[in-house]
């Protein structure tokens, strides 16, 4: 009887690190939980580098810290069908997780959208640390879209929900 509840407890400490949860039968089901608003939305080293194993996963690490840092600019919803701006800027991290320059690459001239994006880009530095696998001459080079609603608020196209349809 201890064997079996040993391991009914070490599968509910695995199945909670992977997203999974145990039911009575001891059966592994889907559970999506949110994450705590204090608990940081990068998994890091203690070091602070980032886990991430490629480019697009540190492009997700970036823009999940941005919208932790700047969460009164953004809509959690769905974007609606035709957005206000979709504002595309291309930056450069150090590996010190330091932004070293930064600027927009496709804008459709909304000055306030750009102001908005450069700002909120430039107020989450430093980033979690990249990779060193990911550094190309101690630094590396992203972009990302700052898809903007008519309200002003904004999503990251790294990490946004599926547009709503018209």
């Amino acid at each position: 009887m201890k064997n079996k509840l040993a391991i009914f407890v070490a599968a509910a400490l695995l199945g909670g690190c992977s997203g999974k949860s145990l039911d009575q039968a001891g059966t592994a089901t889907s559970v999506k939980t949110e994450r705590p608003v204090s608990e940081p939305a990068v998994e890091t080293t203690p070091d602070a580098t980032s886990t991430a194993a490629t480019v697009d996963g540190y492009k997700k690490d970036i823009a999940e810290r941005i919208v932790q840092v700047n969460s009164t600019k953004v809509y959690t919803t769905r974007p609606q069908a035709l957005l206000r701006s979709v504002i595309v800027v291309k930056y450069v991290i150090d590996g010190g997780g330091n932004l070293v320059r930064s600027e927009i690459v496709r804008t459709n001239r909304d000055r306030a959208n750009e102001v908005t994006a450069m700002a909120t880009l430039k107020n989450t530095a430093p980033f979690p640390k990249p990779p060193l696998h990911l550094l190309r001459q101690n630094r590396l080079e992203l972009s990302e879209s700052w898809l903007f609603n008519s309200d002003g608020r904004f999503q990251l196209r790294s990490i946004a929900l599926p547009q709503m349809d018209q």
